[in-house]
């Protein structure tokens, strides 16, 4: 990332580039925060850390400027001061900062709060990338509505659900949820791959037709694959590309495109197909009407063991009432079910 340390003191100013250089960062440095800004403007650093006592613009007078600069692509401001009452912090704060350090300052201490700043700017990067890509997915389909939001919160519902039995899956933890989450979206993302006359085809598709349309897992799959291998420390690309060509598994072993069965088909996958199932159950498509959420419940019941994870239905059943009021908020007109 792009560092910029503003300090009109000599010492402070090589110190704060130092450690953050030996962060592996692209450092640049100016000594007020009028020459700050003018870097700021031509450089974009995605993390700023400034002093507040400085001649021309001092750094409040930064932050707000970069606050009020701000397009796209957030930068992560860092104030340096030698105030530390709570008054001057509520300042700093409503200028703009995202954190503080009190002079004087240590590298351990520094190097936490350039950390934290590297997270909140990877996670708006994740954010971005996941939901373009989804997007371009989803512009494809005329009929998915807020088919992407509903399924992303029925899937983490269901994982925090599965967290919390005692006999939860050895794999599952926090991160993991929160990943299926954020990249739930990305399940058909292979769809961009599919012709349109056979993605927006009215009626049943025939058999060459289907095998067509079921290929969109392998091309989502190799796509995020790709990019997951150019960028291995983007570990959420692979839990992206596991659901993106497991999510039509079946437990029984009956789903495509590998034929999987049971503990063979990734968590994320098992976890995303009862989510997937049941939206489509509960949402009007152009050849169905939405079915009633219990009617729902007994065909996803009927299908533990066969469709689905036992376990999965388990956890459904003890979240359900979240189901339901997910889909009212996300939803469409349910006023007529079947």
């Amino acid at each position: 990332m792009k560092v910029l340390v503003v300090d009109d003191e000599n010492v402070s100013r090589t110190t704060l580039k130092v450690f953050s250089s030996k962060l592996g960062h692209d450092v640049f440095a100016a000594t007020n925060g009028r020459e700050a800004y003018r870097i700021w403007e031509e450089e974009r650093p995605e993390i700023v850390i400034t002093d507040w006592e400085m001649p021309e613009m001092n750094g409040l007078e930064l932050c707000s400027r970069i606050r009020s600069g701000i397009e796209e692509a957030y930068t992560y401001i860092i104030l340096v001061t030698g105030r530390d009452n709570i008054a001057d912090v509520v300042e700093g704060m409503e200028a703009g900062a995202d954190d503080y350090i009190t002079k004087p300052f240590n590298k351990d201490e520094l190097s936490v709060r350039i950390k934290a700043g590297e997270r909140i700017i990877r996670l708006q990067t994740k954010d971005v990338v996941i939901c373009s890509l989804a997007k371009l997915a989803e512009s494809r389909d005329e009929d998915t509505g807020q088919h992407l939001d509903r399924v992303r919160h029925y899937s983490r519902v269901l994982a925090e659900t599965l967290y919390g039995k005692p006999n939860r899956p050895s794999e599952l933890n926090m991160q993991l949820i929160e990943s299926i989450f954020m990249t739930a979206p990305l399940h058909d993302i292979g769809k961009v791959g599919i012709p349109d006359y056979i993605l927006l085809k009215p009626g049943l598709l025939d058999d060459r037709e289907f095998d067509i349309m079921k290929s969109h897992t392998l091309i989502g799959h190799n796509t995020l694959m790709d990019t997951y291998q150019k960028a291995p420390q983007a570990k959420y690309l692979k839990v992206a590309s596991d659901i993106a060509r497991g999510h039509h598994e079946r437990y029984d072993g009956s789903g495509y495109p590998d034929g999987l069965k049971g503990a063979a088909i990734p968590l994320p996958c098992r976890i995303f197909a009862l989510a997937d199932v049941y939206d489509a159950l509960v949402t009007k498509r152009p050849y169905k009407e939405p079915f009633a959420h219990d009617r729902a419940r007994s065909i996803i019941t009927d299908g533990k063991g066969g469709h689905f994870d036992p376990e999965v239905v388990d956890a459904f059943l003890l979240c359900e009432r979240h189901f339901q009021e997910i889909h009212e908020k996300f939803g469409d007109d349910l006023s007529q079910k079947n």
